[in-house]
């Protein structure tokens, strides 16, 4: 099995869950998340102040599936996360070595 990772804009979430949904993933978790890349923030007017925001807004999204599935879907975030511009974010996949369905006990691919 894999943890399948991706840091992406919060306007693409809803084409991300609709992308995985298509796909057969129906469990995902979405944290909000904070940070920066190559873009390093950006600059922003208020009330005729300029002030630098560092960190800026992202999600964060977490699946686990079968390592036979494990392409596809991330091949399916970055579709669907993509705009073309700075800051469309990262997706990386790590091995799992147990998963537990708190509910039932099932292990492994059953707990999926």
């Amino acid at each position: 099995m894999k943890l399948i990772t991706a840091i992406v804009k919060p306007y693409r979430l809803d084409e991300v869950k609709t992308a995985l949904q298509e796909i057969g993933v129906h469990g995902l978790t979405v944290t909000e998340a904070s940070g920066y890349g190559r873009q390093r923030g950006h600059n922003e007017v208020y009330r005729g102040a300029e002030y630098r925001i560092d960190l800026v807004p992202k999600v964060r999204i977490e699946v686990v599936v079968e390592d036979a599935d494990a392409e596809a879907v991330i091949d399916e975030i970055v579709k669907a996360a993509h705009t073309g511009k700075i800051g469309d974010g990262k997706v990386w996949s790590v091995p799992v070595e147990t998963v537990v369905r708190v509910r039932t006990g099932e292990r492994g691919p059953d707990a999926l």
